[in-house]
């Protein structure tokens, strides 16, 4: 059934101020899911599952399916639409003060259509805390995904930071009449394999907020609770690479508090010439470079 006459039903709008387009195609639908590759063994986190359409792919492939709506008018639907399917869970909740641990006790499967706005927001949030999920397949804006899956010499605060975490693949285009209300723009399927070695327990670490990588001044900061000083460290130093985009690199690494000698011979040991600017740097070598600064 088209989401008009469903939510016409209910005597509901669509919220813009929500970012509220939802995707009905079946086809499209069920090929996000296989992007997931989800067996009966894994726990699913569905992000704004709207009126189900996607989740009801999801409760036949998963196990089981935490589906996590703001909207508490979509709340009934919900309800209704997924009442045949025991292993979905539906929480009225804020996706950016969800905690992953209330629901999981280890890496997890993330799949959702998200709000365009808060894309950045909802990546840093599972990205940082813990646990963590090992495989995360999105729908976002076409410019977003993008960005996320972006080379150098076309590198971003926004992709340094997620391609620090796993690797980035774009699996596909979505054309905004896929959705109604109809976007103004075209969406892109992304899929996020985090690796293995980002999926461990480590100490925490506090992380500065950057508007580029959360994409929303207004979210408060999140506290990791598995982050190794490495991490850290990493994070200081591609943030004051990106500090002052049409700088160079040896200039922005001055807001670190080090003096020119010792940011010349970290660059020199790191075989980086200084005079680069941060897009070009890949995501190894951000890491080589903390490391030789020793922060």
């Amino acid at each position: 059934m088209h989401p008009r006459q469903i939510l016409d039903r209910y005597g509901i709008a669509p919220k813009q101020s929500l970012g509220q387009n939802f995707l009905y195609d079946e086809g499209l639908l069920a090929r996000i899911a296989a992007a997931a590759e989800l067996s009966p063994a894994d726990a699913v986190l569905e992000i704004g599952p709207g009126l189900g359409a996607l989740t009801r792919q999801l409760a036949q492939a998963a196990g089981r399916v935490v589906a996590v709506e703001l909207d508490d008018r979509l709340l009934p639907v919900l309800r209704y639409e997924l009442e045949p399917f025991a292993n979905v869970e539906i929480v009225h909740g804020d996706i950016l003060s969800f905690d992953p641990a209330s629901r999981f006790d280890g890496p997890f499967v993330v799949v959702a259509n998200v709000p365009y706005y808060i894309t950045g927001a909802i990546l840093r949030r599972l990205l940082e805390g813990w646990p963590r999920p090992r495989r995360m397949v999105m729908t976002v804006q076409r410019e977003v995904a993008d960005r996320l899956a972006a080379k150098p010499p076309h590198m971003s605060l926004l992709a340094v930071s997620v391609q620090y975490y796993g690797r980035v693949k774009l699996i596909g285009t979505v054309k905004a009449g896929a959705f109604w209300p109809r976007p103004e723009v075209d969406s892109a399927v992304i899929r996020i394999d985090v690796d293995a070695k980002h999926l461990e327990r480590r100490e925490s670490t506090d992380f500065t907020d950057d508007t580029d990588w959360r994409a929303s001044s207004s979210v408060k900061s999140v506290k990791s609770v598995d982050s190794s000083a490495s991490e850290a460290a990493y994070f200081r130093v591609v943030r004051a690479g990106f500090s002052e985009k049409r700088k160079q690199l040896k200039n922005n690494l001055r807001q670190l508090g080090l003096g020119d000698e010792a940011i010349a011979a970290a660059l020199e040991e790191s075989g980086i010439d200084g005079r680069r600017r941060a897009e070009t740097l890949s995501v190894g070598e951000w890491e080589t470079l903390a490391a030789s600064l020793r922060l």
